[in-house]
């Protein structure tokens, strides 16, 4: 399990803000965050950045029950 943390179009496509999430790996947490929140929340995910405990993430990085994963849609600004 790793806490998942959920950021902008994440958050509106899941539903929620935070959640706990099964996995062993980053990987493996975001296959199963796609199982749980669907097509429209796997849609945003592919365009997002994934951060592990405040650092960029790889797929193949372990994760325990105290590691955060955050996942950072890209954000557009205007003037």
């Amino acid at each position: 399990m790793a806490r998942l943390r959920l950021f902008a179009a994440a958050r509106e496509a899941a539903g929620t803000a935070r959640d706990e999430v099964p996995g062993d790996t980053v990987a493996e947490v975001l296959d199963a965050a796609r199982l749980r929140y669907g097509p429209r929340f796997a849609e945003v995910l592919d365009n997002c950045r994934v951060w592990r405990n405040g650092e960029p993430a790889e797929g193949v990085e372990s994760v325990g029950p105290t590691d955060e994963v955050a996942i950072l849609p890209p954000v557009s600004g205007g003037a």
